[in-house]
């Protein structure tokens, strides 16, 4: 155990750590004098470390030392999670400024009700009270209450208007934020829910009241993915990403789980199976990516088929969510640091 600790190390050891990305970002928010908040450094990341050239560009665009509104846009157009909680206050901002002009315009509107009354009620006490009141004098009166009514009238026509109006932004903003919430959870190249989805997922499992037992949480990554990517290039790789992430969506039954966690793993979780159960699944997935994972190529020292590494954790075995995804990424750094043995159960 002690040996496969120390190769998995190794193996996390050999990829690029975040403190290179930290430095390439820090530098790109030097340059443009970008600010240092935690949503500008997500925004940039997906840029530059995404390799979201559409972003790259927008953020291009705005120059250098750009407002931090215009930023603050490009974060809720490509619906990236640091701004999820921006959207949900800027709609809510707009919200309780749209409900505070009606309530202007509403009681705006009492008043020329209160206005019409009131001269309604001087007409019909000067009509009782002056039995010999002139026509002409009469019908000025009227024409005063006529004017009133008809200003009364307009003002409700453009205000039920207004409302329908406001009624209608307010729903587009409720809609913004929940398509932003949903992309918050979704991994935007494979269109899987991604790691706050499945942490999520297994919190939901941990709060049933039955309990968490009977579920198995199994972590895949693909071996050597970088490697590929660096070979073929980032749109080769993006390409087998979405073939595999389509070949895991069509693995799993309706009451499954599969996400894409991070750029080279993935997780799932099957309901109502033990650990031989699992065991096959993982076998199965396996197999099902040799064999269906083949691209062309010019190397012939490249087989061209893909492999991955799997590990396996019980939920009965954990006590927590955090336990149950401690113990599958133990499981899945054995199956990484042997590759005559890529499928690894936690405890077993």
């Amino acid at each position: 155990m002690q040996n496969t600790t120390r190769n998995a190390a190794q193996r996390e050891g050999a990829r690029p750590g975040p403190q290179n990305d930290a430095q390439k970002i820090a530098e790109h928010m030097a340059r443009l004098n970008i600010a240092g908040l935690p949503r500008n450094y997500e925004l940039l990341h997906e840029a530059v470390c995404g390799r979201n050239t559409a972003l790259a560009t927008d953020i291009s665009a705005l120059g250098n030392h750009p407002a931090q509104a215009r930023l603050d846009e490009l974060g809720l157009k490509y619906r990236l999670v640091s701004h999820c909680g921006l959207a949900a206050e800027t709609a809510g901002t707009e919200a309780s400024k749209l409900l505070r002009e009606a309530a202007d315009r509403l009681s705006d509107g009492l008043k020329q009700k209160y206005a019409f009354a009131r001269a309604a009620e001087t007409l019909l006490q000067s009509l009782s009270g002056n039995s010999e009141q002139g026509l002409d004098a009469f019908m000025s009166e009227m024409e005063y209450l006529a004017s009133s009514l008809a200003s009364v009238l307009a003002a409700e026509t453009e205000l039920e208007a207004k409302l329908l109006s406001d009624v209608e932004r307010i729903e587009a903003l409720e809609r913004g934020v929940a398509a932003v919430q949903a992309a918050s959870v979704t991994d935007p190249l494979t269109g899987l829910p991604n790691r706050i989805a499945l942490t999520n997922a297994i919190g939901e499992l941990y709060e049933r009241d039955e309990g968490a037992a009977g579920s198995a949480l199994i972590m895949v990554d693909i071996d050597d993915f970088r490697q590929l990517n660096a070979k073929y290039g980032v749109q080769a790789g993006n390409k087998l990403m979405k073939k595999l992430s389509n070949l895991f969506r069509k693995s799993i039954k309706k009451n499954d789980f599969v996400s894409r966690t991070e750029g080279d793993e993935f997780a799932f979780i099957f309901a109502n199976v033990g650990m031989r159960d699992a065991i096959a699944i993982a076998e199965r997935l396996r197999q099902s990516v040799e064999e269906n994972m083949v691209f062309a190529t010019t190397d012939k020292s490249d087989p061209g088929t893909l492999s991955i590494s799997l590990g396996i954790a019980l939920s009965g075995d954990a006590a927590t969510g955090a336990q149950l995804q401690a113990n599958a990424r133990v499981a899945l750094l054995a199956a990484q640091s042997n590759r005559r043995q890529p499928i690894q159960a936690f405890g077993r």
